[in-house]
């Protein structure tokens, strides 16, 4: 008779109701339930609910166990509610409790966020959810602070993400945790998604701006942040954006924030953030040569934004994330 042996793989939960939409769990599937061999061990992925539930509107899920899986799994996932003027489903938000009392981490994608809030487990933090039904999850719950404009908030064992796209990046934001920026932007480049855009980053961001007849600001833009990425060790002033973008420095700024919400400068500070991850995981080099190699000058520049954009100091990441000859994490 065979001993059974317990996996070594991080199991998360995908809890589903009846009536879940489709997009954000589809996106939650395909991150931590397919394994692309990016890293080993990957997630043991199990769907939850009852029994052939409604998805999508057309589909049946293929509910391998019922909603109390959910305490069993080490990282629970909450999907967008079919309609947040309804209730959500009060087996729904029992089985989420009682996983987060289990020493679950939770996380919502979207309208999820009300599942939590309805759980006590958003008393008293920061949560966000998509932009349309933020209001209405202040008035609902007052004890709840409630980040309108932001693509996700990271509470530690709670974290809520804004809606479709924005789920996407909390999802790649919880495998960077779990396993380092070069897993995350392996993962992205994949799936063909930004590979990280911080959580603060607006949710909302409007229209493009109009722009001249010789190209159009996508392309453009696209074109330059390619170019850029491929030079984070050089020094770039806005003016320097500009002129390769044949912009005027303001006409380049407004452009900026209508396509990405943010400004040239904090979006190539984060690129460099993220390309000083991915060498502190895979190189050998001082912190000296990583802030040289992404642009950052100085050991002392990069510990400084690499704390602040982070909240951990370069030395204490590496020791995290390392890889040995293999891509294997040591740490």
């Amino acid at each position: 008779m065979g001993v059974e042996v317990e996996s070594d793989r991080h199991r998360v939960a995908l809890a589903v109701a009846d009536g879940t939409p489709l997009f954000e769990l589809a996106s939650a599937y395909e991150v931590f339930g397919v394994d692309r061999g990016i890293a080993e061990p990957w997630y043991e992925l199990t769907v939850c609910g009852p029994a052939a539930a409604g998805v999508g509107g057309w589909l049946r899920a293929d509910t391998r166990q019922g909603l109390d899986a959910l305490a069993t799994a080490q990282t629970v996932i909450v999907p967008a509610c079919h309609d947040v003027d309804e209730e959500p489903t009060p087996l729904l938000v029992k089985a989420v409790r009682e996983a987060h009392e289990a020493g679950a981490r939770i996380v919502s994608l979207c309208t999820g966020a009300f599942v939590l809030a309805a759980a006590g487990l958003l008393d008293g933090r920061r949560a966000t959810t998509h932009w349309a039904h933020t209001d209405v999850l202040a008035a609902r719950h007052p004890e709840v602070t409630v980040e309108p404009d932001v693509l996700y908030v990271d509470e530690g064992t709670v974290l809520t993400s804004a809606g479709k796209s924005a789920a996407m990046d909390l999802c790649l934001h919880v495998v960077r945790t779990d396993h380092g920026a070069a897993v995350a932007n392996a993962l992205a480049r994949t799936l063909v998604v930004p590979p990280h855009r911080l959580g603060g980053q607006a949710q909302f961001i409007p229209a493009p701006v109009s722009h001249g007849t010789h190209h159009g600001t996508e392309h453009a833009l696209t074109e330059l942040l390619a170019w850029a990425t491929a030079r984070l060790d050089e020094p770039f002033t806005v003016a320097d954006l500009a002129r390769h973008a044949a912009m005027s420095p303001r006409n380049l700024t407004r452009h900026f924030h209508a396509v990405t919400g943010t400004s040239p400068l904090q979006w190539l500070l984060v690129q460099r953030v993220n390309r000083a991850q991915e060498l502190l995981e895979r190189t050998a080099l001082g912190v000296d040569q990583v802030a040289a190699s992404c642009g950052l000058g100085s050991g002392a520049t990069l510990r400084r934004h690499f704390n602040r954009v982070l909240g951990v100091p370069p030395d204490t990441y590496r020791r995290t994330f390392r890889e040995d000859g293999r891509g294997r994490r040591v740490g």
